[in-house]
């Protein structure tokens, strides 16, 4: 009788995800191919597209993994009691603005961007990923007018403003433009902030040398 040979366990998806997110930060979706990332992990090509069915697929799911990681840390955040709603905002604008250059979150949300336009099941996937972030700060917001630290205005919208910002600093700290630093770029957002939400708590930036 033929050696039956011991079957490769499967890989964790995290493991999976987390190789994905790595390879795609560094090279782009475009450069990542099935065979490639099944080699890394010891895996077959069609054992990957068995799981995730393509690219944009897996693309999705891997933003869907990080963004739940990182919803477990925005939640603890911000019910950390005895905060006021401009502390809890800057925590909030603190864990969503990109880390800087090569930030694998987001090279995620860009390559999810890029291909939006083409691709219905990621724009709806883009959107359900989004959502969380969109109420967590609508929230935060409703608290903050209730408790007079923030001027009464229309949440939703003022949230939907706050995040066009925070991804309008982010983009370019994460794709590296010369001169972009985390630090300027969060204190501009801090400014645009406290002017939308009415209040005058805003932090000093740091002085850098260019």
């Amino acid at each position: 009788m033929p050696e039956v040979r011991p079957r490769r366990p499967a890989r964790p998806r995290e493991e999976v995800l987390a190789a994905a997110m790595a390879a795609i930060a560094e090279h782009g979706l475009a450069k990542l191919t099935m065979a490639g990332l099944g080699k890394q992990l010891q895996m077959s090509a069609g054992h990957l597209l068995y799981y995730f069915g393509s690219k944009d697929q897996l693309l999705l799911e891997t933003l869907r993994w990080s963004e739940e990681q990182l919803g477990e840390r925005r939640r603890t955040m911000l019910g950390r009691p005895g905060l006021t709603a401009w502390e809890r905002f800057t925590a909030y604008a603190d864990l969503y603005l990109a880390d800087g250059p090569g930030d694998p979150r987001w090279i995620l949300w860009v390559e999810v961007w890029g291909r939006s336009p083409a691709s219905e099941e990621i724009r709806q996937g883009q959107l359900a990923i989004e959502a969380p972030w969109q109420a967590d700060l609508e929230a935060l917001i409703q608290d903050g007018a209730t408790a007079g630290e923030f001027t009464p205005g229309p949440a939703a919208e003022r949230a939907v403003q706050l995040r066009a910002v925070l991804d309008g600093f982010s983009v370019p700290l994460a794709v590296g433009l010369p001169g972009v630093r985390r630090a300027e770029s969060a204190a501009r957002v801090a400014a645009v902030a406290a002017a939308l939400l009415g209040t005058a708590a805003v932090p000093v930036a740091e002085h850098q040398e260019p």
